[in-house]
């Protein structure tokens, strides 16, 4: 007597199978019916967690033929323990490259007012940075900005950005900003007296930036407001900057216009 298997499927009806993919950290995938893409952040019993480019995290149930990995189909799985955890993201919110290696740098420059808003920039978007090839620089104030900017002589090929504090309409630094006029330089600012005030309160556990009177030294008088050492502002910086971990803590009027210095130096000539 013949035997027959129990699935009477045709062959040409069966589908066909896709690969498993470890939902492993930082793997970036689409879930179709929603259209919505992200990075992997967490992958737990049944279920994976992505966060998309603008920090949003939607969960997803680990379904057979659930997602697509550059465009194809495949079935998440949930990795094994022995897997290595990687970082997601890096601290600008982009996804991590693990292993990638610094590019030579570009002849384009990005330049800050000072110490503090390069070290900033650095802790923020370092690891961008360097898988870009883009050094930043530190001017120590803006007054000579139009005579930097010339002897840089930027060109298709070598682009400057510069990011200006307090750039806001009828000061000092936007009457300076707006006499810098070549196609190939761009000089984007923020609202804030200082870079300190762009670190979110909430980073630092205050309620808010006191308001220092005119007149009075900004720095100096936030440290007195709040109770830290009005005599060491530089010990005051790093209790700010190590607050910090990642462009969660920084502002949106920062964040964007460091974004968009970031986008200018590196576009294509």
């Amino acid at each position: 007597m013949r035997q027959y298997s129990p699935d009477l499927t045709p062959p040409w009806k069966k589908s066909k199978p896709v690969p498993e993919v470890p939902a492993e950290p930082g793997l970036v995938v689409e879930e179709p019916v929603s259209g919505f893409c992200g990075a992997v952040i967490r992958c737990e019993a049944g279920t994976v967690t992505l966060e998309d480019r603008f920090g949003k995290h939607r969960v997803f149930p680990l379904e057979p033929r659930g997602f697509l990995l550059e465009g194809r189909v495949v079935t998440l799985v949930r990795p094994s323990s022995s897997a290595p955890v990687r970082p997601a993201r890096t601290a600008s919110g982009s996804v991590a490259v693990p292993g990638a290696r610094a590019r030579v740098a570009r002849a384009g420059r990005i330049y800050v007012e000072g110490r503090h808003d390069a070290e900033l920039v650095e802790k923020v978007w370092g690891d961008d940075l360097r898988i870009e090839g883009v050094v930043v620089e530190y001017l120590e104030g803006v007054d000579d900005l139009p005579s930097i900017v010339a002897d840089f002589a930027p060109g298709p090929d070598a682009r400057l950005g510069v990011l200006v504090d307090h750039l806001v309409p009828g000061s000092k630094e936007s009457r300076i900003a707006e006499s810098v006029t070549s196609e190939h330089a761009l000089v984007v600012g923020h609202p804030y007296i200082d870079i300190w005030e762009a670190v979110k309160p909430a980073a630092l556990g205050i309620e808010g930036w006191p308001v220092v009177p005119r007149g009075q030294d900004w720095k100096t008088g936030v440290c007195r407001a709040l109770g830290w050492r009005v005599a060491n502002t530089g010990e005051a910086w790093q209790r700010i900057l190590g607050s910090v971990r990642s462009y969660k803590d920084l502002e949106p009027e920062l964040l964007g216009r460091v974004e968009e210095l970031i986008d200018f130096v590196t576009a294509p000539a």
